[in-house]
């Protein structure tokens, strides 16, 4: 699936009332790590262009989140 073939009728365009609302949030202080990963999915991250390593942080962190929320309800 390519960006072009993504429905995007229903999202409301992003105006100055949005921007004027919108916060600022910056990263936590990032520490640096050794992790051992499964080579595949190195490779399928690493395959995926530059900033692979911020990637995996994002899919970690959205599974840590999305974790949270259904330990909380």
């Amino acid at each position: 699936m390519t960006d072009n073939d993504i429905d995007t009728s229903d999202i409301p365009p992003l105006d100055d009332d949005f921007f004027a609302n919108a916060t600022l949030r910056m990263p936590k202080k990032k520490i640096s790590v050794t992790l051992e990963i499964d080579q595949d999915i190195w490779e399928w991250f690493a395959a995926h262009g530059e900033q692979y390593q911020t990637k995996i942080n994002t899919a970690l962190k959205m599974y840590a989140n999305e974790t949270r929320k259904q330990q909380n309800s």
